[in-house]
């Protein structure tokens, strides 16, 4: 029997671990179990029902999808419950279940299956997915309106929009430590940047995601508020009211690092997280949506495939 050797050739990303796709969907669940939690025990039921059904339902489009285009079924990957998993925690707890079910339909079937499937999205399908959403029913994404009746015992007000329109006033009674574990409100798993920051070092250290998007983004960030701050200390505020208010930080360490969507180069990466934070706060501070995050990170998106090409040159002579 003739021995031939078959060539095989996959859609990115390239880089591997050694873990599979379930596994490594699986490992991000668990990483964002913590921001669950704490988004739990400030919305309470009603962000109970907001996940549960932003996930059931992401599995159910990815299953009529798998149906519809006689392709395996792929549920049990896991993708679709993080992509439905983080979708849920980007919107209110009192979204209505068809914003969360027509969120879900553009997440699986238009930010990923309509480009071919797992690893060929060239957007991150629940930043994707709540850009929709946000730009077709703005009211039902505005944090404000839609928690009114919450009975909060802290102040209850979505800081990038009060930033946006009253400056540095809107944080006389905020406490740094009450953004920081979480005690504010916006979505149901983005306000605890303690959580998320716990979630995402896990994802790092176990090597399921590389440092140099969150880092990169996060730095950023944080340079570039600085800069507006000491420009204009009663227009702008400080660069840590920044990283951890609004989506900064999922947007950081679980939307930026779509794996589909970001670079491989170590070079790329850094550039790629650096534009992210740098676009998320001038968006914020001279554009027309209080909360940068999401268009900063389907711009960078945008470039990924120009600033992955930036890599070192290869060691050896060209004869």
């Amino acid at each position: 029997m003739n021995s031939q050797k078959k060539f095989i050739v996959s859609h990115a990303p390239f880089l591997h671990n050694g873990s599979g796709v379930a596994e490594r969907n699986y490992h991000t669940i668990i990483a964002l179990i913590p921001a669950v939690l704490m988004g739990l025990s400030v919305f309470g039921v009603p962000a109970l029902g907001v996940l549960c059904l932003s996930v059931s339902s992401a599995i159910i489009w990815e299953l009529l999808f798998n149906l519809a285009a006689k392709r395996s079924i792929t549920v049990g990957d896991g993708h679709a419950v993080t992509l439905g998993l983080v979708l849920g925690m980007l919107l209110p707890a009192t979204a209505p279940f068809w914003v969360v079910i027509t969120g879900t339909f553009l997440a699986i079937v238009i930010g990923k299956q309509i480009f071919g499937g797992i690893g060929a999205n060239p957007f991150c399908p629940p930043a994707l997915a709540y850009a929709i959403l946000y730009i077709s029913w703005k009211t039902y994404l505005d944090f404000d309106a839609q928690l009114i009746n919450f009975d909060f015992d802290f102040t209850a007000i979505y800081l990038p929009v009060a930033i946006k329109a009253f400056g540095t006033e809107a944080l006389a009674n905020i406490n740094l430590g009450d953004l920081i574990i979480g005690r504010q409100i916006g979505g149901v798993g983005a306000t605890s940047g303690l959580a998320l920051i716990i979630g995402g070092a896990y994802l790092i250290l176990r090597g399921f995601k590389r440092w140099e998007v969150p880092v990169a983004f996060i730095v950023g960030l944080v340079v570039t508020a600085t800069f507006f701050h000491m420009a204009d200390p009663d227009k702008y505020a400080g660069p840590f009211i920044h990283l951890f208010t609004g989506f900064s930080l999922i947007g950081a360490f679980f939307l930026a690092t779509d794996d589909s969507a970001s670079p491989v180069n170590p070079a790329a990466m850094i550039i790629y997280g650096a534009t992210g934070g740098v676009m998320t706060i001038l968006i914020r501070n001279i554009g027309q949506y209080p909360d940068g995050v999401i268009f900063a990170i389907l711009l960078i998106n945008l470039i990924n495939p120009l600033v992955d090409k930036i890599r070192p040159k290869a060691i050896g002579k060209v004869a």
